[in-house]
């Protein structure tokens, strides 16, 4: 299987890197081919069989896509993934969730 989507990157990859292209005008510099493929396959194709779709009908997705979706894509899965409490240490921590001993 993922031999196959590796196959269908590779025939798409043109697409992507317009795509690329596009988003560096909107200084988005850091994204990558990579990237934009990703964001197809887990939030545009999500609920699709990539391998069913035709070749014409990826390029479309990928080049349909805004920067405005991608960016609020990403920011949800940072937000997802990041460690919200990673700059405190364990007592900080303790008294955050438990602040009524911190009174007595």
């Amino acid at each position: 299987m993922e031999n196959s989507y590796n196959h269908i990157f590779l025939h798409v990859l043109p697409a992507l890197e317009s795509k690329k292209s596009e988003f560096k005008v909107y200084q988005y510099e850091t994204v990558t081919e990579q990237d934009i493929w990703k964001y197809c396959v887990e939030k545009k194709w999500r609920k699709l069989d990539v391998l069913s779709l035709s070749l014409h009908q990826i390029v479309n997705d990928v080049l349909s896509i805004t920067p405005a979706e991608y960016m609020t894509y990403e920011q949800i899965q940072n937000s997802r993934t990041s460690n919200w409490f990673a700059d405190i240490n364990q007592e900080e921590l303790q008294v955050l969730l438990n602040p009524q001993n911190e009174k007595k």
